[in-house]
Order: structure tokens, then C-alpha cells, then sequence
């Protein structure tokens, strides 16, 4: 049995579970996203959460789960559907929605996020209050999580140093993705991650910045030959995701309702989703080598030297930040100190 097939097996299980809970559920909820129903993201993320609140409701609850846009819609799009209310809760990438989250982007920078997901989903639930909540307008966060950051991956070029990017066509599904590959004197190519695999196959893109965990998704070994991280899997940033409800669902429910969603949101969930992201990592990695893949592992020297080429990006966003009133040099050291602290 291949791994697809099961985990469709396992979405029509929970699915089937999730209606016979439900009969009668007070509380009914649509969950809109954008990845299909056999990815990882939706298996060991989206579901499991949708289960943990109707669980933790004692049935009250009921939360009818659309993959792949299947309400419509673009990924981009996501955002306005929840604060427009034509959806109650969604599942997005912030940075499809450019420049809406800037905050929230300090997060992403590459070598502020490195190589722990667990540590960043806690460091950005520690700053949310404080620094974060005013961009979410419209929306009640349930979580903010990461990926295990961007890996680098290629048709044909082997990397090792900052030159070999050079002229290469990128993959990014972020504007701080896009200041990354331009840092690199590399072109940037946005698009959102279902569209990638067609664009590696026709090579309108030479290389893509997406972790290792949708390679087996997307069968991203059968377009790539190169993967490629720096020492002790830094990445080259990182991608926020949101799961949050309309605002105005949210404030109408009870306050035992609310508490479901939080008990099932808090932090022992965000520490499970980055042991969740970090083993998905390290499956899509081991299928592409068995495929007869090359995954590069930077020396210590070379991954310095990525840090040095790419702290324009950082330098960029403080700038940025200071320009719309944001204070970018503190937050960007609160950031990285409550990142060094969750990770230890």
C-alpha cells in the first residue's frame, strides 16, 4: 500500500469519525485551505486539530474540513475569505497575502528561524500579544506555526557558496522569500507551492526554496536533483502559517466553546507540530536520496557564508519595518531571544 493511498484511507477514516461524532453538533465550522487531502499539512495538521476541538467540546462542535480551494477561490485569497466571513476558519501561508503581515515577518528571515520549528511556533504564541495581534484585524489566531524552513532545491546545479545561485530562476512563495534569491543575485518566481511542480518539470524555474516535507506530496525528486541546507539543517528561512477563525464567529460563541479551540491550540500543540514538521522533513529528505537524489549539507564555513550574503534581507525588512512605524531592530532581537530560549 503506498503512502497516498493511505493517507487517503486515513482522511475517509477521520472523516467518517468526525461525522458520527458530530450528529448534532451545536457548533458547525468550515475549514477552507489550499493543499490537497494527502498531504502531510493536512493529515498531521489541519485534521488532527479540527478532531482535537471537536473532542475537546464533548461533541458540541463540528468542523467540516475543504482542501484544495474546494470552496473557491485562489490561495491568496484565504485571508479576505475569513475576515469577509465567507468561510469560518482557514489554514494559509501568510505571505500569500504580501505585506499584509509585516510583524509577523520578522519570523521568516533567514538565520532568525533556523533549524527548529518547535522553537519558533513557541517564540511567535510568546510575542503575539504584544507584538503581532494588531496585523491579524478581522481575525481570532488560533496558531501561528513554521515549516522547517526553506531548503534549497534544484533541477541541475549542485550548491555549495553563495556564487552558485547566481542567475538561477527561484521558486518563492514569499516577499521576504523574493528579498532572499534577489540578495542572491538570483530571479525570484512567486507562485503558491501546487503550482511548483509543473513550473521544475517545463523549467520555468531552475530551483525552489520549500522544505523537504512536500517532496513526497509532490514528487519533487522526479523534477530536482539537488537538495541542499546548510550545517545542522539550517535552512534559508522560513514560512509562517496561520490557522484563524472570522472574527465575528468568534466572538459570538460561548466561553466554554472558545476554550475548546484554546485547549486544543496551546502550547503543547505547537511543540507537537514542530516534532510533526522536523519527522515529515526528514522522510521527504530520505525519499528523494533513495530516488538517487544529492542532498548537500553545508560545511559550517559555507553556511557562514550564506549568512553573510543574506543579512542585506534582514537589514531590508528592519528598514522597512522602521518606515511603517515598527520598531524593526527590537523586534527583531525579541524574536531572535525568544527563539534561542524556546530552543534550549
Amino acid at each position: 500500500m503506498n503512502k497516498t493511498f493511505k493517507a487517503l484511507v486515513a482522511f475517509t477514516s477521520l472523516s467518517l469519525m468526525a461525522t458520527a461524532s458530530s450528529v448534532g453538533a451545536e457548533f458547525k465550522f468550515k475549514l477552507h485551505h489550499f493543499l490537497g487531502p494527502q498531504t502531510p499539512s493536512h493529515t498531521q495538521t489541519i485534521a488532527p486539530w479540527a478532531r482535537a476541538v471537536e473532542e475537546a467540546s464533548g461533541g458540541r462542535v463540528e468542523i467540516q474540513i475543504y482542501p484544495s480551494m474546494s470552496l473557491g477561490g485562489r490561495p491568496p485569497e484565504l485571508v479576505g475569505q475569513a475576515r469577509d466571513g465567507v468561510v469560518d476558519i482557514i489554514w494559509t501561508v501568510n505571505g500569500y497575502t504580501p505585506g499584509v503581515f509585516p510583524r509577523t515577518e520578522v519570523f521568516e528571515l533567514p538565520f532568525v528561524h533556523t533549524n527548529n520549528p518547535g522553537a519558533t511556533n513557541l517564540a511567535m504564541a510568546e510575542l503575539f500579544d504584544a507584538e503581532l495581534a494588531s496585523e491579524y484585524k478581522g481575525l481570532e489566531v488560533m496558531f501561528l506555526h513554521v515549516h522547517q524552513g526553506h531548503g534549497l532545491h534544484t533541477v541541475e546545479t549542485p550548491v555549495h557558496e553563495p556564487a552558485d545561485v547566481k542567475g538561477l530562476k527561484i521558486r518563492t512563495p514569499s516577499r521576504t522569500g523574493a528579498w532572499t534569491i534577489e540578495a542572491l543575485e538570483a530571479s525570484a518566481a512567486a507562485m503558491p507551492v501546487p503550482s511548483l511542480p509543473q513550473a521544475l518539470a517545463k523549467k520555468v524555474v531552475d530551483a525552489a526554496f520549500v522544505p523537504w516535507e512536500i517532496i513526497p506530496s509532490f514528487k519533487l525528486e522526479q523534477q530536482t536533483q539537488y537538495q541542499i541546507e546548510g550545517a545542522e539543517k539550517v535552512r534559508f528561512g522560513t514560512l509562517v502559517f496561520q490557522m484563524s477563525m472570522n472574527d465575528g464567529r468568534w466572538s459570538a460563541l460561548p466561553d466554554d466553546i472558545k476554550q475548546a479551540f484554546r485547549d486544543a491550540s496551546g502550547e503543547a500543540w505547537l511543540k507537537e507540530l514542530g516534532d510533526v514538521w522536523a519527522q515529515n522533513d526528514d522522510e521527504g529528505i530520505a525519499q528523494a536520496v533513495a530516488a538517487g537524489n544529492t542532498h548537500i549539507t553545508l560545511s559550517v564555513e559555507q553556511t557562514a557564508a550564506f549568512e553573510t550574503a543574506l543579512k542585506p534581507v534582514t537589514d531590508r525588512w528592519v528598514d522597512e519595518a522602521n518606515g511603517a512605524a515598527i520598531d524593526g531592530a527590537a523586534l527583531l532581537a525579541k524574536a531572535q531571544a525568544a527563539i534561542a530560549k524556546h530552543a534550549e
